[in-house]
This record gives structure tokens, sequence and C-alpha cells, in this order.
């Protein structure tokens, strides 16, 4: 999943960027007001960590920006302001959800996955589609009660998948969502992945639950559409 962090201090921000890769978010990251609204607007993120006392522009001001352009990404804001006026201020400006710092990091990712999967409309952090479990929270796969082990960038190509299960998913889409903006990856690098995942979880198993959709994109569905063509592997 794709976050996007503001925060000024540079240390902080470093670490949020860190634990956030480790978590397997794709992090783009900026150090102001201005330069975070201008991300944030203009490309597409699952979520935003938002830091309130930031220069050029104030986090009230980039959160108050956002939700009158009509930005409805979830919004978890963080500050050292810890009084109840500035986290009524912060959630009538339309935050999703409020840190004071100092925080535990693992406290931070559990509530960035909660928002997302909100936002997504997924009420548990375990999604089934047929015999394959996919654990968000404690990123484990499973199928058929077989253990699956899969590397980080794997995880989260499913992890997209299986958030919008039933819905295709665009190879752009998975670019943007899984690839932060300063990657420089090959063109065809969503399909090798695709390919590394299917070998992954759907070779030795009489169905196949990740589909291409011909010239549109991707899909993980339980039952096969009669549209859609089936690569191999």
């Amino acid at each position: 999943m794709r976050t996007l962090v503001i925060e000024d201090d540079p240390g902080l921000a470093r670490l949020l960027q860190r634990g956030l890769d480790e978590a397997g978010f794709s992090v783009d990251a900026a150090s102001d007001g201005e330069c975070g609204l201008h991300l944030a607007g203009t490309e597409d993120y699952d979520a935003i960590v938002l830091d309130l006392m930031l220069p050029r522009r104030s986090g009230f001001e980039v959160l108050g920006a956002l939700r009158a352009q009509g930005k409805l990404t979830p919004v978890l804001v963080l500050t050292a302001l810890d009084g109840i006026e500035d986290r009524v201020a912060g959630l009538d400006r339309g935050a999703d959800d409020y840190l004071t710092k100092p925080f535990a990091l693992t406290e931070l990712v559990a509530r960035l996955r909660a928002l997302i999967r909100r936002d997504h409309r997924v009420g548990s952090s375990a999604i089934a589609v047929a015999d394959l479990e996919v654990d968000l929270a404690a990123r484990r796969v499973r199928r058929a009660g077989r253990e699956i082990e899969l590397p980080a960038k794997q995880f989260a190509l499913l992890e997209l998948l299986a958030l919008q299960h039933g819905r295709i998913v665009s190879r752009t889409q998975i670019y943007d969502k899984i690839y932060d903006a300063g990657s420089d990856t090959l063109s065809n690098v969503v399909d090798v992945h695709v390919c590394r995942l299917r070998e992954l979880v759907d070779r030795g198993f009489g169905q196949r639950l990740i589909h291409t959709v011909r010239g549109q994109g991707y899909l993980l569905a339980a039952k096969e559409d009669g549209e859609c063509h089936f690569a191999g592997g």
C-alpha cells in the first residue's frame, strides 16, 4: 500500500519511512506542508501520515485544503499537541485518526492498516477468497491450511488484490500502489511480480485464483469469468 509521510523532523521522517517500508508499505515523504499538499493532491495514496506542526503550511491547513479538494484519502494525524481542543480541531477538519508523540511504531502501522481496511470496506484483517486466507495484520498467507511465505513485494501485491478481490486491478494501479515516487523499475516489473505470485499462490492447486483480464489487468477471484484470459503458471 502506498503511503505519504508529511513530517518536518528528519530523524522521525527517516524512522517512519524505514518502519513503514519494513511493514510492506511503499512510502513517499514531504518535509513541509506545501510540498505535502502538492503530493497528496496529485498522487493516489492509500493513507497519509500528517504532522500538525509543519513549515510553510500547518497540518491543519493541509488537511482542510485536501478535504476542500474532495480528497478522501485516510489521514492519520501525528502531533506533540495533546490538548483536547487540538484533537477536536484535527478531527473537525477531516482527520481519520490521531496519535500523540511519542508513539509506538507498531501502533501507527496497525492504525494505518485499520484505516486502509475501513476505506476498502473490509471489516476484518483476514480476507478469505476460496481456500486462500490473507491476514493483513499478521502478514500471513495460507492456502488450504498450508502456510505460504511471500517476499515483501509479492505480499504487497497480494494485499492489493485481496483488498480489491472480485474487481480488476490495472497494471498502472499496481505499479502506483507498490512502488514509491523514486522507484526506477522496468516497465514489465508488474507482470514479473504477478508471475512470481502465481507460482507461490496458485501452482499445485486445482483452482486458480489470480487471473489475467486481457488488456485490463489482474483479478483475485474464486470463480473464473468467461471474459478473462487465464495466463499460464
